[in-house]
This record gives structure tokens, C-alpha cells and sequence, in this order.
């Protein structure tokens, strides 16, 4: 009978090793992929289009009014703002009207958080407009080219009603080779970037690379948008004083920018300066107003759309574009424009461009999308959200958009004006179309620094965090240093840059604290089993004989030799000088002049020696903050432990995190086996201090 339950047993640990084998469940995983059924046909699309899960549930009457007001304010604040940051990506703004638009209406299909925003944001066409004036410049265009464009729209292209009067370029669209013009050129970048960045982001998500983000911090992501916030406030200081230098290509956009600006100082247009003033203050109180009694206004102060409307009026009765030339928009064509293919010629150029743009939008997006999410108690899924704004980005550039993401306050006005679902996306796009099919020829004569201020005053919130840095430095000052560094590469060299230098500067912050942790002797708190650091707290009581150990970061190649430095100096007993000093008492003792001269300090170095020994024979190593082991940090413990039973003290774990465990039976350190594991490692720190005295003189190496 026990020999038949132990092949019952066997048996069953077999089956139970079977099905654990790492070949068999990739095996059933793959298998289960590519399974197809109704049901799982059905759940992939609800997946991939969540509003065909969430729209048939929807509630009219406790949705509809909190979605129809608060879409329709977004939208009027989002046109002036579509239009302004055109000026940003260097393209003409009906683009900015057709990005907002598209993105909308694909984020209500396939976004899954109630509230965030989608559609055109600064640092996005800050980056954008980057790589267009670059490529732009370097096709043989003027940059400074203030006049109209000799292409109007790519129907006028394609209709053959066009004279090239520019420098053109042959570039190959929907599968034509044509003449582009500068216009025609700048906007083929701008849409084979955005679909570059969203094949990246979509790729992203298939291949679960949503881990990326946390590599960029909050301090970082602060930097670098403070950084990138200075950058368009230059960039657009030209248009405030009227004048027309073009953008600077390459790194210290910044500092060359500004250098420009007073070299024409003198070529200043006062109509401008004059407007930008009135305009800039109007803003400024509007949105000061806002801040201060949001609590008694019900709907945000459209003061954009009040500014944009009133300069329009203004500059076309008073022909201040004529009469003191100033730069105005120029006509907006209404309709849309024949849908075309991304560029496959300019891929190549603009390939590497594309990747910070494409983990940018997606940390944006995602952020913000977590961050209402549980202000309002619900879920999103990070991944379906990548793919979401990665076809917001993929299908737009068919259209002539250019790069999108969320943008925190638009989403904000959203929340505060009672958003209920993505609805209101819905209607913000229907305000964004009537504004493409009938107001955008209304725009003609809105002069080009009335944008500017748009976007300048939009600035506030990532240019306040200046004083938010004292207060940083308080809490914590790596932090502190990670957003000024981050901050100033980002606007004294360039802004991909500034990305870069970011991420690899917090890693290194990171691999720099655990180069040099915290470590702490640990003392008994009186009359209990916990022990603490004897360096932070008073009172507590020193275990005699027995030091207890704490290294709070994982051991790992790169600080193996800190913790053995950090261990001999606080334990005060380092096991290579402790033989030496056997050694050399031993062979001093077995010299004969020695023996005859017996001298009082020969004999104090001796006695020292064995008191140094006796005093300690235990050393116990709180385990707990040092969350994982790599094999040269094991060969180091191993080696620790090796060294200190050579000089008669026992070294025990406690705390172990089952990694660390894990690791060091790969490694042997409890012996063959593992017989020596229960001798060795204790779930807590008390647990091996007791085991040390009840085992003191049995354990001691003599």
C-alpha cells in the first residue's frame, strides 16, 4: 500500500512538472493566440475599439448635456490653438484644423479613458516643426521666406493649376513623381514623421514595450517641458517684435535665437509689438481670472477665441497688414484636401526622428490617462492606449496631420466642465469642422504675433515650475539636480537632445545611489525583537558580540566592492588584516629572539590581537532592502562568508527576499544540497541573534 501512494505521488510530480516546463507554456500561449473563434473575434474588437463596448451603455439624459458642453468649450478653445501652434511645426494652419480634427474622432474609437484630450500640443509641434524647417532648409529652401507659397493646397498640385515660382524638389506622392514646393515639401515631412511615430508607438505596443516610460521620471518629464517651454517661448519672440529671421538649424537654438533678435533689434515692427502687448495682457488676465474664481465659473473663459476674433476684426478693417506691414496668416482654404500616401522617399531622413516623438506622445498620453483615471475611479489599459494614439497618428498623416498627443489642458478643461465620456471628443471635432468648412477664410488677415502670444501665454504653468525648484531641492536634491540638468540641455543644446541626456542622467543618478547606499550598524529597541540603525535612533541597545549588518540596495557587479568596504569598516574587523596579525604573532612567537625578548608591547599586539577576535563571533546581515543578487554580488557574499569563518566568525542572513535566495543556492553558498540553508539564512534579524548565542560555541571555528 505505501509503496502504491508513493507511484501515486510520484506520478502526480511528474504531471505537475510537466505542465510547469517553460517549452510547454510558451507552447499553450502561442497555441491560444492563434486560436480563432465568434467569441474571441468578439473580444478582440471590443478590445481594439472599446466605444463599441462603451457606447451601446451610454446614458443620454445623465451624459449628454455634461459631454455636448464641455466638447464644445474644448473645441473653441482648441481652433485658436490649432491654428497658433502651426506656427510652431512651420506649416500653414489648415493643417493645424485637420489634426485636430482627425484625432479626435479616432481617439473616441479606440481610446479607453473617459476624459484626456487628444489632438495638437506645443512640445509635439515644437519637435515637429524642428525636423521640417531642417529638412525644409536643407532641400534648397529660404526659410525666411515670408511671401506666399507658390503651392496653395496638394489639389492645386494635382490639378496641374499651379506655376512653380519657388525652388521645388522632386518627391514621389501616392506613387507620382512631382514637383513640391515648399509648402507641399514641409507638410510631406510633417506627415511621414507622424506616421513613422505612430508605426513606432504601435509596434510598441505589440511587442509590450510599455515599460520605456518609466525610464522617464517626473522630475525628467518637468525639465525637459520646462526646457522645451523656453525653446518656443524664443522661437516665437521673433513674431512678438514683427521680425523675420529665420528658425536656427542645429544645437543652441536658444542662445543663437536671442542673438538674432538683437542684431535686428532695429527692424522691429511696433504694430506688432503694440498688439503683442495688448493681446499677451489680455491673456494674462483672462487666465488669471480663470485661476482665481474657478470655483464660481461654471465653464472656462474662452478668452483665446475672444482675443483671436477681436484681432481679426481689427487687423482687416484697420489693413495692418498693408498699411505697417504686418505678418498675418494668409488664406485659410476651406474643404478638405485629397488624402495621399506618406512619403517612402523621405522615411530614411527622418527615421531616427521619429522614436522621440513616438515615446514622448506615448508617456504623455498614458500619464495623463492614468492620472483622471483614478481621480474617477476607473481603469485603462496603457497598452490599448499606445496603439490608440499611435493611429491617431498612423491614419491622420494619410491626411496631411502632423504628430499628436494628450495635452494636459485641454484635458483639464474637460474634467472641469463635466466630461462624461469621449463624446465630447466627438463634438470638439464637430466645432473643429465647421470651422474647416465654413470660418477658416474669416481668419485672412489674424496677424502672426497674436498667435505667438496664444502660445507663449499657454507656457505659464511649465515656465512656473522655476519656483518650484527651492522647494525640490528641500525634499530631495537629486530630484532637484535631474530637472536642471534635463532642463538645460534641453534648451541650451536642443530638445532630442535635452531627452536623451535626461534619460541617461537619471540612470546614472540611479546606478550612483546604489554604487553607494545607505548602510547602518543595527541595535536592539529595549525589550523588543526589532533592531534599528544605531546612527538614526537613540537608546538602542548594541547586541554583544554579534554586529548586525544592513545594505539597503541590491548587491550587483557595480558596488560588490562598496559593500566589502562599507562591511569592514563598520563591523571595525577586516578578515585579511586579521591574519596578518596572526601571522605575524605567530611567527613573532616562534622566533627565538622573540621568545627571549618579551617585551611589553609584543605582548599588548598579541593580546589585542585575540580580543579583536573574541570580541566578535557573529555577524548577521539584514537582508531586507537589498531586493536582488547578481552572480559577482553572490561570489562576494560567498567569499565574505569564506573569509570571516577563516578568523572564527560566523556570518548569517536574515531577511533574505527569495531572489537573494534563489541566487545563492544557484551559487552553492548553503553547501551541496542546500543542507546548510536553515543553518544560515533566518526570517528575521531577531531570529539569528538568537541562533548565534544558543550556537556560539558549538558553531565557532577554533
Amino acid at each position: 500500500m505505501a509503496d502504491r501512494k508513493a507511484a501515486e505521488v510520484e506520478h502526480l510530480e511528474r504531471r505537475v512538472r510537466r505542465r510547469r516546463r517553460p517549452k510547454d507554456v510558451i507552447l499553450s500561449k502561442l497555441s491560444r493566440s492563434f486560436t480563432c473563434s465568434t467569441a474571441r473575434l468578439k473580444v478582440t474588437l471590443t478590445g481594439f475599439f472599446p466605444v463599441v463596448k462603451w457606447l451601446p451603455k451610454y446614458k443620454l439624459k445623465e451624459y449628454a448635456w455634461g459631454d455636448a458642453m464641455s466638447g464644445l468649450i474644448v473645441g473653441i478653445i482648441l481652433v485658436p490653438q490649432a491654428i497658433a501652434y502651426c506656427l510652431l511645426a512651420g506649416l500653414e494652419p489648415i493643417y493645424g484644423l485637420y489634426t485636430s480634427f482627425f484625432a479626435n474622432i479616432i481617439y473616441f474609437l479606440m481610446g479607453t479613458s473617459k476624459h484626456v484630450s487628444v489632438g495638437i500640443f506645443s512640445l509635439m509641434s515644437l519637435m515637429v516643426g524642428q525636423v521640417v524647417d531642417r529638412e525644409v532648409y536643407l532641400a534648397g529652401f529660404d526659410l525666411s521666406e515670408e511671401g506666399k507659397p507658390a503651392v496653395t493646397s496638394l489639389n492645386d498640385m494635382w490639378n496641374g493649376t499651379v506655376i512653380f515660382n519657388t525652388s521645388a524638389v522632386n518627391l514621389t506622392l501616392g506613387g507620382y513623381s512631382l514637383e513640391c514646393g515648399k509648402e507641399c515639401y514641409a507638410i510631406s515631412i510633417a506627415a511621414t514623421l507622424t506616421f513613422l511615430a505612430g508605426v513606432y508607438q504601435v509596434l510598441m505596443a505589440v511587442f509590450r514595450l510599455g515599460f520605456v516610460s518609466v525610464y522617464l521620471s517626473a522630475p525628467m518629464l518637468d525639465g525637459f517641458a520646462t526646457g522645451a517651454s523656453l525653446t518656443i517661448l524664443t522661437v516665437q519672440a521673433k513674431y512678438l517684435l514683427g521680425l523675420k529671421i529665420p528658425r536656427h538649424q542645429g544645437y543652441g537654438t536658444v542662445v543663437v535665437t536671442w542673438i538674432n533678435i538683437f542684431k535686428n533689434i532695429h527692424m522691429t515692427n511696433f504694430c506688432d509689438v503694440i498688439t503683442s502687448a495688448i493681446c499677451i495682457t489680455v491673456l494674462v488676465a483672462g487666465k488669471e481670472l480663470q485661476d482665481r474664481y474657478k470655483s464660481r465659473l461654471k465653464i472656462p473663459l474662452p478668452t483665446e477665441l475672444v482675443v483671436v476674433a477681436m484681432a481679426t476684426l481689427v487687423s482687416h478693417f484697420a489693413d495692418l497688414g498693408g498699411r505697417y506691414s504686418s505678418s498675418i496668416s494668409g488664406a485659410i482654404p476651406t474643404g478638405f484636401i485629397q488624402p495621399e500616401m506618406p512619403s517612402f522617399q523621405l522615411m530614411p531622413r527622418v527615421a531616427l526622428d521619429a522614436i522621440p516623438l513616438a515615446i514622448i506622445s506615448f508617456a504623455f498620453t498614458v500619464s495623463l490617462s492614468e492620472m483622471f483615471a483614478k481621480k474617477h475611479g476607473y481603469t485603462v489599459r496603457a497598452n490599448q492606449e499606445m496603439i490608440a494614439i499611435g493611429f491617431c497618428n498612423i491614419i491622420p498623416s494619410f491626411f496631411h496631420c502632423f504628430t499628436t498627443s494628450a495635452a494636459l489642458a485641454k484635458t483639464m478643461v474637460k474634467d472641469s466642465t463635466g466630461c462624461q465620456t469621449q463624446v465630447s471628443s466627438l463634438v470638439s471635432a464637430f466645432v473643429v469642422l465647421l470651422v474647416l468648412l465654413i470660418f477658416a477664410p474669416f481668419f485672412y488677415s489674424l496677424q502672426k504675433c497674436v498667435l505667438a502670444c496664444i502660445i507663449i501665454v499657454s507656457l505659464r504653468g511649465a515656465l512656473r515650475k522655476f519656483r518650484d525648484v527651492p522647494e525640490q531641492w528641500r525634499l530631495n536634491n537629486v530630484d532637484a539636480i535631474i530637472w536642471t540638468v534635463t532642463m538645460s540641455a534641453s534648451a541650451l543644446i536642443s530638445v532630442e537632445i535635452g531627452l536623451l541626456v535626461g534619460v541617461v542622467f537619471s540612470m546614472l543618478c540611479v546606478v550612483v545611489r546604489t554604487q553607494n547606499p545607505k548602510v547602518a550598524l543595527l541595535g536592539q529597541i529595549p525589550d523588543t525583537s526589532h533592531y534599528e540603525d544605531l546612527g538614526e535612533y537613540d537608546n538602542l541597545l548594541a547586541v554583544p558580540k554579534v554586529k548586525i549588518f544592513r545594505f539597503q540596495a541590491p548587491l550587483y557587479y557595480a558596488n560588490k566592492d562598496s559593500f566589502l568596504k562599507s562591511l569592514y569598516k563598520t563591523v571595525g574587523l577586516e578578515p585579511f588584516l586579521e591574519v596578518a596579525k596572526r601571522r605575524k604573532a605567530e611567527k613573532r612567537a616562534k622566533d627565538p629572539a622573540t621568545k627571549q625578548d618579551k617585551s611589553s608591547d609584543s605582548i599588548n599586539g598579541n593580546v589585542a590581537t585575540v580580543l579583536v577576535t573574541r570580541d566578535i563571533h557573529t555577524i548577521i546581515l539584514d537582508c531586507s532592502a537589498m531586493p536582488f543578487i547578481d552572480t559577482p554580488g553572490m561570489l562576494t557574499l560567498k567569499l565574505v562568508m569564506k573569509d570571516y569563518k577563516g578568523i572564527g566568525v560566523r556570518v548569517l542572513l536574515a531577511c533574505c527576499n527569495p531572489p537573494v535566495i534563489d541566487a545563492l543556492k544557484r551559487g552553492f553558498v548553503f553547501g551541496p544540497g542546500h543542507k546548510d540553508m536553515d543553518s544560515l539564512t533566518f526570517h528575521s534579524v531577531h531570529g539569528a541573534v538568537l541562533y548565534a548565542y544558543d550556537n556560539v560555541d558549538a558553531e565557532m571555528a577554533v
